[in-house]
């Protein structure tokens, strides 16, 4: 039996998850999986993420390649996958997550207090630098690309003080020795699905069935709430909201914000609701072909699903009724 094809970009952090998701299906079924590296434009562009719309940069060449029926799945950075559905691709597995926490890399060991005023701490995210700069309006916020490891460079050279990054991409690639301060969630929420990992497939595809293995229910549940709230404030990837929702003891709590760039302004909701249980014997899979629930196969519960999307756009609307689309709109045109 032939190896299953994985695509992935190229870079270390995405080719090191990449290859965890390929260890972990190997291990939960026991078919071989091969990574195919591909380069998007967003890995050679100059650009800064605002000038192109928004991470979902990364994934296009991905899905082309998938859509091509070149590769049999792809896995991605979760808070890189625009909401915007692709009718022939399902989000087939959502592993577990990792720590979605933002971390500061600093010279001399610094944390986020420690830092002088007028230090420059460099992020391409619109997202961190408003909150942050609600922390700490005396920074200064430089716009930077690269892959982790030219961020981090540039605070080795001296170029920025600090940058800011997400912890779990800093543990994938073993460079957590580089964190000076984790930015905790009550501080800083983060981008919507960050810490996760999102795996696509063809919808017309049986290796869903298989991929259902590395799914992780209560991680699903969780960025489905996220992303709705995303969705339903038609923000992009790099808009400056932030989501983070916990699910515990059979209740979903979702938090989130949204921030104007400079930090004058942020609008913070939550809310909470007590999940459906599932009958034993119940089908634990939802229609994957569903584009209502972003192409939800894997293991949640498809009743869960739909409680977590309803309070996804339930305080998305709230959040709207108190000028979060005006912030959004704002940022759009300061672009």
């Amino acid at each position: 039996m032939r190896p299953l094809l994985l695509g992935t970009r190229r870079s270390t952090m995405a080719t090191t998850q990449s290859q965890g998701v390929a260890d972990q299906l190997s291990a939960a079924t026991g078919r071989a999986v091969e990574l195919v590296p591909t380069t998007s434009y967003g890995d050679v562009t100059r650009a800064q993420l605002t000038q192109l719309g928004g991470t979902g940069v990364f994934v296009a060449a991905i899905r082309d390649e998938l859509l091509a029926g070149r590769v049999d799945f792809a896995v991605h950075s979760l808070k890189d996958l625009p909401t915007a559905l692709v009718p022939e691709l399902v989000l087939a597995a959502v592993p577990e997550r990792d720590d979605p926490r933002d971390a500061l890399c600093a010279r001399d060991g610094a944390r986020l207090a420690d830092l002088p005023s007028g230090a420059r701490v460099g992020t391409g995210s619109p997202r961190r630098v408003a909150q942050l700069a609600a922390l700490r309006p005396d920074l200064s916020f430089v716009p930077i690309r690269g892959n982790a490891e030219t961020r981090l460079g540039k605070v080795a050279s001296g170029e920025v003080d600090a940058v800011v990054l997400a912890h779990a991409g800093l543990a994938r690639i073993g460079r957590l020795d580089d964190v000076t301060d984790v930015l905790e969630v009550d501080d800083v929420l983060p981008a919507p699905g960050q810490g996760a990992l999102a795996v696509e497939a063809r919808d017309s595809d049986s290796v869903i069935d298989l991929l259902a293995a590395v799914d992780h229910a209560e991680t699903r549940i969780a960025v489905h709430a996220e992303r709705t709230v995303l969705a339903e404030l038609e923000a992009g990837c790099a808009a400056p909201v932030g989501a983070y929702a916990v699910v515990s003891a059979g209740t979903l709590r979702l938090r989130a914000v949204v921030a104007a760039t400079d930090g004058s302004e942020q609008i913070h909701d939550e809310a909470e609701v007590a999940l459906p249980r599932v009958e034993a014997g119940a089908e634990p899979r939802d229609n994957p072909r569903d584009d209502a629930k972003q192409g939800a196969a894997g293991t949640a519960d498809a009743t869960a699903l739909d409680t977590a999307r309803r309070l996804g756009r339930d305080l998305a609307l709230r959040m709207i009724g108190n000028g979060a689309d005006r912030i959004v709109a704002d940022a759009r045109a300061s672009e």
